[in-house]
């Protein structure tokens, strides 16, 4: 996950325009959103990102945390949101200090493609012990096996139709297709999983899991899991 970390530290090109950008984070605020259980609950983002619409998530909850493994990243998330008070942001190390049973809502979204299966396992330890016994997991954009490049360029061209950034897309697949991340994806490649892997994975760790209807952001053809801990 080091070289990941380090390629989203840096500036990258993995959005094809800053309205690309703005509304990815957008629809993942929105789509976290409907999982937030009461106006009060405490909700993590794990391994957040530059999380731009992290205002919406905090407004709609009683405290967020974003927890970051990017320095960079962890810096500018701290200068935004500074004058939020509902928001903290941590290091994935602070997360192990916790105090145990203290989170309603933990999200964990387009990260386990960075993670090896064994960093994966131990993550969903240490949510498994952060979660109260009624709170949620919600694990999401898991790329299957069976679903590749094509289908992912093909969700990405939607949505910017949609949104109105065709051009800018058609032009930055070309920059993105000689950019270090495509370097990096076909040598260090992204975890894939089955859906029944996810869930034995989730069973594992402590929790009784269910894939949900639909995928948070763009892509119909990733997979989220919703757990929460077996009793």
């Amino acid at each position: 996950m080091e070289d990941w970390i380090d390629y989203y530290d840096s500036t990258h090109t993995i959005y094809v325009s800053k309205l690309h950008r703005d509304v990815h984070f957008r629809q993942i605020a929105e789509d976290i959103i409907r999982y937030i259980p009461a106006p009060d609950a405490v909700v993590l983002d794990y391994s957040c990102g530059e999380a731009l619409s992290a205002g919406l998530v905090a407004a709609a909850c009683g405290r967020l945390i974003l927890a970051e493994p990017a320095p960079g990243v962890r810096g500018r998330l701290i200068a935004r949101f500074a004058p939020n008070l509902k928001i903290r942001v941590r290091s994935l190390e602070e997360l192990r200090h916790m105090e145990p049973g203290s989170l309603d809502l933990v999200v964990m979204n387009s990260v386990a493609q960075y993670m090896t299966p064994d960093d994966l396992d131990r993550a969903l330890l240490v949510l498994r012990r952060l979660l109260k016994p009624h709170g949620r997991l919600v694990l999401g954009d898991i790329l299957q096996p069976n679903v590749g490049m094509v289908t992912d360029v093909a969700a990405l061209l939607r949505m910017a139709r949609q949104h109105g950034f065709l051009k800018d897309a058609l032009v930055g697949l070309v920059r993105t297709a000689l950019s270090d991340y495509r370097q990096l994806r076909n040598t260090i490649g992204l975890q894939r999983y089955e859906e029944a892997e996810v869930l034995d994975k989730l069973t594992a760790a402590g929790f009784v899991a269910v894939r949900a209807e639909r995928n948070i952001g763009h892509n119909p053809s990733r997979m989220t899991f919703v757990a929460q801990p077996a009793g």
